[in-house]
């Protein structure tokens, strides 16, 4: 936030002598991402482009995350924990309204939370908020928050998109017109092409620079070069063609971005579904992946191995990348001690992302090389989630998990992975109700082995965030700690 404040007082100083500020040219931007969100609700999907245009922009929680991944007050402006670590008080802020003018307080707060944790929620999180015993409204502008057992990463949760407060006047049409209390207010969204999102003059917090902000959706990779370098657009966040970025970088039209996401990279599998649901299959598939050749051949090189869920830049991370290491005639013998020595076929079910439908034909290609036949189907964004992810109707898939801290994800049964080790569920029960910094840094440790030594998924590699821009924006994040595309502090400097 502090850039933006420098340049109002230089534009006034500026103003004082007569001049205009070369950046008030422009108070308007258009950003293109590759993925548009099926629905507009964030506490109701599980599609990261849904937090991509909204989080931060139109919702705002109680808490939220930085661009370095530090979670800060968010429309609570301070809370107190009780000696038990069960009860969390939350003073929230003064004067906060949602976009349709009504008053944001604790009766909202609640409902929030109350509807996420609900039997028939559909929050795509609903874990975050399981501790919860209850939820008080103690007045208007402080609520008591109940936990049923000490949970260390709850105010981290809160920062959560899942988490985000809604109105509860909005819910009925939340998914087309999504109303929240952040510094942008949705005007509209044109299916297909692109939302439209407006500033919100009676926004709590600071203004910011921007009055408006479209959001270009942009599947093809060609498409999306030709727009850029036609200055159609922006900024493009995540770039789908990696193998351009040389071309922006030596154009003094544009600036390359490029940083790190909590993006974890998988060869997603299906361990419920013979014969994948025997560990020395899945074994084998982890030893036929060449994980470089994914990177160079996908990415162009921008990406990081790894060999569990986890981030590297996470102070617990475990190099774990020998435990998989390429190997083919391992994973041939492993294949003929399960009962498999001609091999076998299995479906490979991919998102539209640049990594997957690219990564896909090479993993494709390695995993014949050992025996093993996949039937490629290239799905849109929308079928992706029903069939693979609802409905778990796939053997492999490749998507990149984009949570924040989401190795708790392995510990729920249910998920599409359907990873079922009461070992690692009880490891992670341990986890929630650990504050001790050491005893948790152990614990993720531990379970980032357990899943790397159990291969419930082919790790491949730590997602890089790759960001086109033109010359003059300023304030968009590198990295991506959580999916989103923070607008509040980018402003023109031309």
């Amino acid at each position: 936030m502090t850039k933006p404040l420098r340049l109002f007082a230089a534009s006034a100083l500026a103003l004082a002598a007569g001049l205009a500020p070369a950046w008030a040219q422009r108070t308007d931007i258009t950003v293109a991402m590759q993925l548009e969100p099926p629905h507009l609700d964030p506490t109701g999907g599980a599609a990261g482009a849904i937090d991509s245009v909204l989080y931060a922009n139109v919702f705002e929680g109680l808490t939220r995350f930085t661009e370095s991944g530090e979670v800060v007050p968010g429309l609570a402006e301070s809370w107190e924990i009780s000696e038990d670590g069960l009860t969390y008080t939350f003073a929230l802020r003064e004067g906060v309204t949602f976009h349709d003018g009504t008053t944001m307080d604790a009766e909202d707060v609640k409902f929030t939370l109350d509807r996420a944790r609900a039997e028939d929620s559909t929050n795509a999180q609903k874990q975050l908020f399981a501790a919860i015993e209850s939820v008080e409204v103690v007045d208007p502008q402080t609520l008591r928050v109940t936990l049923s057992q000490q949970d260390g990463m709850f105010l981290f949760n809160m920062a959560w998109g899942d988490a985000v407060i809604v109105a509860p006047d909005s819910v009925g049409e939340i998914k087309s017109k999504p109303v929240g209390t952040g510094p942008f207010r949705f005007v509209s969204w044109t299916q297909g092409d692109s939302i439209e999102l407006a500033r919100h003059d009676d926004y709590w917090g600071e203004a910011p620079a921007l009055e408006e902000a479209t959001f270009k959706f942009i599947s093809d990779p060609t498409a999306a070069f030709a727009a850029m370098m036609a200055e159609d657009i922006d900024a493009f966040m995540a770039f789908p063609a990696p193998e351009n970025l040389p071309q922006f970088e030596a154009d003094p039209r544009f600036q390359v971005l490029i940083g790190s996401t909590e993006g974890e990279t998988v060869l997603s599998t299906n361990n419920a579904q013979p014969p994948l649901d025997d560990r020395r299959v899945r074994k084998a598939i982890a030893h036929a992946i060449d994980r470089q050749s994914i990177i160079d051949g996908a990415m162009f090189g921008y990406g990081t191995p790894i060999g569990s869920h986890f981030a590297p830049h996470h102070p617990a991370y475990v190099d774990l990348t020998d435990n998989s290491a390429h190997d083919p005639e391992l994973a041939r013998q492993l294949l003929a001690d399960a009962g498999y020595p001609d091999g076998f076929a299995t479906t490979l079910k991919l998102p539209p992302p640049s990594y997957a439908r690219r990564g896909g034909e090479i993993v494709a290609a390695q995993l014949r090389e050992v025996g093993i036949e996949t039937e490629i189907t290239n799905l849109e964004w929308a079928q992706w989630l029903e069939e693979v992810f609802t409905n778990k109707n796939y053997g492999l898939s490749i998507v990149s998990h984009t949570e924040p801290m989401d190795i708790g994800i392995y510990a729920r049964p249910d998920y599409y992975f359907q990873y079922d080790n009461p070992d690692f569920q009880a490891l992670m029960d341990d986890l929630n109700t650990t504050t001790d910094p050491d005893g948790r840094t152990a614990m993720l440790q531990d379970a980032q082995r357990i899943i790397a030594e159990d291969y419930v998924n082919g790790y491949l590699f730590q997602l890089a965030m790759t960001s086109v821009a033109r010359a003059g924006v300023r304030g968009l994040w590198a990295d991506a700690p959580t999916q989103a595309t923070d607008l509040t502090g980018v402003y023109w400097e031309e």
